[in-house]
């Protein structure tokens, strides 16, 4: 009889295993459903002529993506700032961008883990401070400073900033607090290791899950940046990607939304191709951290 009701007890706990797997399995598809369905319906309707696309939604693909593409080319062919040129203004900006704020943004909150000094609290507590400021209050005294450095209507204001990203140290040095081990940065130290040897040899591998997550999340920021850009190039000529898919949004291409969504289909492509070029140091970093010893 005990024998019977253990196995009955191990069977209702095996089925209540069961069920609650196939909850969280029907869960996770429904969220992946609701990701991806936005990203889909703009493929299709990039696919679709602007009438159909204004008599609501469409998840079935037309057959009017060369022809949408090609009124695309020779909107781009007549603008001061053709298509492919705006994608490389943009990469111009957010490659070199992304790589100033997670490299610099990891050595500020390496500075903040491993070492003791005077006022630390208090530089933790302004950068804190800083990530509740947005960037609307500050855009007319920062449009003014770059007037008076020369450096207004050029790129270098879109790039340079990066180097202070405060949500970005925050989120690197949470990381580096249960990482990266104190121990290993003195036993470098010890075998004659210099601060910047330590750093870029032994800490920075050890946060590349961090860091790749970052860089995704500091690319994407940038490449769809369009409020600061509007901000500070005024030459159409400079115009970045973002800029320009706000372009055919004028009055005589208002109604044209099959070319704005091909547009826009374009515009998350390298979003993409960054995504699939960082997601595997992030399931490495998730990997290797699922190992204990």
């Amino acid at each position: 009889m005990a024998k019977q009701a253990v196995a009955g007890v191990d069977a209702s706990y095996s089925a209540m295993i069961k069920r609650k797997k196939i909850f969280r399995t029907i869960i996770c598809i429904l969220l992946c459903i609701v990701s991806v369905f936005p990203f889909y319906t703009m493929i299709v309707n990039s696919t679709l002529p602007s009438s159909t696309i204004q008599r609501g939604l469409n998840v079935i693909p037309g057959t009017n993506f060369g022809s949408n593409f090609s009124k695309l080319m020779e909107l781009s062919n007549g603008a001061s700032t053709t298509l492919w040129a705006a994608m490389l203004h943009s990469a111009m900006i957010s490659v070199p961008a992304t790589i100033l704020q997670v490299y610099f943004s990891t050595m500020t909150a390496y500075g903040f883990t491993v070492y003791r000094f005077k006022l630390r609290n208090f530089g933790w507590s302004f950068i804190m401070g800083i990530m509740m400021v947005p960037a609307q209050v500050s855009i007319i005294g920062f449009m003014r400073f770059m007037l008076k450095v020369h450096l207004y209507n050029t790129y270098w204001p879109l790039i340079l900033p990066a180097i202070a990203a405060p949500s970005t140290v925050y989120f690197m040095k949470q990381y580096m607090t249960s990482a990266l081990s104190i121990d290993i940065i003195e036993a470098a130290r010890i075998d004659g290791s210099g601060e910047f040897s330590t750093f870029n040899r032994i800490a920075l591998p050890l946060m590349k899950p961090a860091m790749a997550t970052q860089a995704i999340f500091a690319f994407v920021a940038s490449w769809n940046n369009l409020y600061t850009p509007s901000m500070i190039l005024i030459s159409d000529k400079k115009w970045t990607l973002p800029m320009f898919v706000q372009g055919l949004r004028s009055d005589n291409l208002r109604r044209d939304y099959g070319v704005i969504y091909i547009g826009l289909t374009l515009t998350i492509l390298p979003i993409l191709l960054v995504y699939l070029i960082l997601s595997k140091y992030i399931i490495a970093g998730v990997a290797l951290g699922g190992v204990k010893e």
